[in-house]
């Protein structure tokens, strides 16, 4: 047995340990969960090691439940007798705390009994001093294309998470992951005619991570594309969002259904089940068992089985982000989307959610603009949950008669995301680099406010 497959089982052994405790002490449900993690990074600048950080993490959480009472508690240490008083300490919590209609255990029928393997782990080990090596090539390659004046840094990291959930429905299940990551930042021009850029890139396997040297080169020719930037007078125009940032147009729909905010009733988007949401011909999809996907997971945070999901389909929105909580609320049933951390009640989320890509390259979405705007930066977080409402600062290029033409920035769009999503078109570029991934996206007639 590899070492990871032992880490899991041991850890397995300590919850199935911690769920019998609970119930001999009288809990009437009861779930545990462990998160285990090690990671090392490298900062790196201008041909130095800034810092190096270590770090490992072995965090337990139980919940127990008695009638429509729940408590929490959590520790970082594992010893026999300490689970005995994590026990008793939450057996004593529950006893005191209010009632919550909502809360249980997931139900048993919905319950992941064919855990897949999903190819997330790697068990390559870097040294700090390949990891040196990765971010100096990095900073070197960035720095080396002209125009680049400074470095604002380089990184390099990699880790191994593991998780285990046991609970007295009848669930036990285990999955690791592992993480690889390199980026660098750095300035272009000079004096008040400074720009700066980055890029990043993180893979699960190492094998799959692309090259420092591709990375920084990336970085360096974004930083000097931005140089001699102008500033805009105001108008409405189409807009097109990048693939560095379309991602975040899918984030706030995600927040818009999650099955919390709808049932509260703080959701744009709360009276649109089976409506148009979304431009006809747009499919949007959550898939949490995508192979070596960023944000996949073999089961979610309750032990629900956690299929694919076509969240959009023909521009119709189809379902909700359902916890066991959520889903109650809403008479539904969970669709394994559950979140779950060591201290607190189960959250809900989208796994590797991803927009599917049109049929037009990037070059033909923008034929036909005769003035608008290409993003490849957004700053600030202007976005009303309840409404709607959308204002981001940004930066990128001015599109004219079809071409993107030069670089502008200080400037604001806005708009509301009902009328964004039902007048976008998505470009055929698609590409897995996020949790969240767009193509390039159009979005037409929004306020660019600028001069």
């Amino acid at each position: 047995m590899s070492d990871h497959k032992a880490n899991e089982q041991n850890s397995l052994n300590i919850l199935e340990d911690l769920v019998a405790k609970a119930l001999a002490s009288g809990a009437d449900g009861v779930d545990a969960v462990r998160i285990q993690g090690s990671s090392t990074s490298i900062s790196y600048r201008l041909g130095e090691i800034e810092e190096v950080e270590s770090s490992q993490a072995h965090d337990l959480g139980l919940r127990v439940l008695i009638g429509k009472q729940q408590a929490f508690v959590s520790s970082n240490d594992s010893k026999e007798e300490l689970l005995d008083e994590l026990v008793e300490r939450a057996i004593a919590m529950a006893k005191n705390m209010p009632e919550d209609p909502y809360c249980s255990l997931a139900d048993p029928e919905l319950l992941a009994t064919d855990i897949p393997e999903l190819d997330l782990y790697d068990g390559t080990l870097r040294s700090t001093e390949e990891l040196a090596k990765s971010a100096a090539a990095a900073e070197e390659a960035a720095r080396s294309v002209d125009g680049i004046t400074n470095s604002e840094g380089a990184s390099a990291s990699f880790g191994h998470t593991s998780v285990a959930l046991a609970s007295s429905n009848g669930f036990r299940g285990t999955y690791s992951g592992s993480s690889y990551s390199v980026g660098v930042s750095v300035i272009a021009g000079e004096g008040t005619s400074m720009e700066r850029d980055y890029d990043y890139d993180s893979k699960r396997h190492f094998s799959d991570l692309k090259s420092p040297e591709e990375v920084g080169r990336s970085a360096g020719e974004r930083a000097v594309a931005n140089l001699n930037s102008r500033k805009m007078p105001s108008a409405h125009v189409p807009v097109v969002y990048s693939t560095r940032v379309s991602g975040s147009l899918l984030g706030h729909f995600a927040g818009a259904i999650s099955g919390a905010a709808v049932a509260r009733g703080t959701s744009f988007l709360k009276d649109h089940m089976d409506k148009p949401v979304f431009a006809k011909g747009i499919n949007i999809t959550d898939d949490p068992h995508r192979i070596r996907g960023i944000a996949s997971k073999a089961f979610d945070g309750e032990g629900v089985r956690n299929d694919r999901i076509d969240l959009i389909q023909d521009g119709h929105l189809t379902s909700w982000i359902l916890n066991t909580a959520s889903a109650k609320q809403l008479g539904l049933k969970s669709n394994g989307r559950a979140t779950r951390g060591t201290s607190s009640p189960p959250g809900s989320s989208t796994t590797n959610l991803y927009m599917q890509a049109g049929d037009l390259p990037l070059k033909d979405l923008i034929a036909d603009i005769k003035s608008g705007l290409y993003i490849t930066s957004l700053i600030g977080f202007g976005v009303n949950g309840v409404t709607g409402d959308y204002s981001r600062g940004a930066s990128g290029f001015w599109i004219e008669n079809g071409e993107i033409a030069f670089p502008v920035s200080e400037l604001t769009v806005a708009g509301n995301l009902k009328d964004m999503y039902l007048n976008m078109t998505p470009a055929d570029d698609l590409e897995f680099k996020f949790g969240t991934n767009a193509p390039s996206l159009r979005v037409e007639g929004m306020m660019v406010a600028g001069t």
